[in-house]
């Protein structure tokens, strides 16, 4: 059965696209446009009642938030394709801290900026200064602990690729390229090298290809 994922113009849909890559899972997409308000639409608020992106559809199984999805195909499809969570216990619980960091660490000040520099005025959002000022340095403090963790480390969770990577590149792709704010991840040494590496594996490559 082929994955349906709604919504792949998208970064957090780009997460999903990008777990299913790696994994080696067969997937289709359907195209969602938040601007024209076509996630408001009775039919899709069915399968996402809260009206966001992404949702996936596999046979009659419904799932919606990306990093709910990610860890579930992760899990699922754990000895194929590229092994997401780690060998031990330990890996695993190392990766689901970091995935919890990018959550509400990383996430919700580079989403500010991408809302204020990007999508303003769609979404009833006014571009506010202060706002993109603040979350700006919220998000220099993130990464300054990302600095020390990746002097020490390869990868977030260890030296192996992981969710808690793989997380973060979708909008952080907006941060380096239409958020105009690549000088954050590359005026720190080690944040720049993960950054490098991460961004250009050939999965990310595939979606971005796929999402033209």
């Amino acid at each position: 059965m082929v994955v349906k994922v709604y919504g792949p113009a998208y970064a957090s849909p780009k997460r999903v696209l990008l777990c299913l890559v790696e994994k080696q899972i067969d997937f289709e997409t359907v195209p969602v446009d938040l601007i024209a308000g076509e996630n408001q639409h009775p039919d899709y608020l069915k399968l996402q009642p809260f009206g966001s992106l992404p949702v996936i559809q596999d046979g009659d199984y419904t799932l919606f938030e990306s990093r709910a999805i990610i860890r579930y195909y992760s899990e699922k499809y754990k000895t194929q394709g590229t092994d997401l969570l780690g060998k031990t216990m330990e890996d695993q619980g190392l990766v689901n801290q970091w995935l919890e960091v990018e959550a509400h660490n990383y996430h919700p000040p580079l989403l500010n900026l991408v809302l204020h520099i990007m999508f303003s005025p769609h979404f009833g959002v006014v571009r506010n200064e202060q706002v993109i000022k603040e979350s700006e340095e919220k998000l220099a403090k993130v990464l300054d602990i990302y600095e020390e963790r990746l002097s020490k480390s390869k990868y977030l969770a260890g030296d192996f690729f992981s969710l808690a990577d793989l997380s973060h590149i979708p909008f952080t792709n907006y941060l380096v390229g239409p958020v105009g704010k690549a000088y954050m991840i590359k005026e720190r040494k080690h944040v720049s090298a993960w950054w490098d590496d991460i961004s250009s594996r050939p999965s990310w490559l595939k979606v971005l290809e796929i999402c033209k």
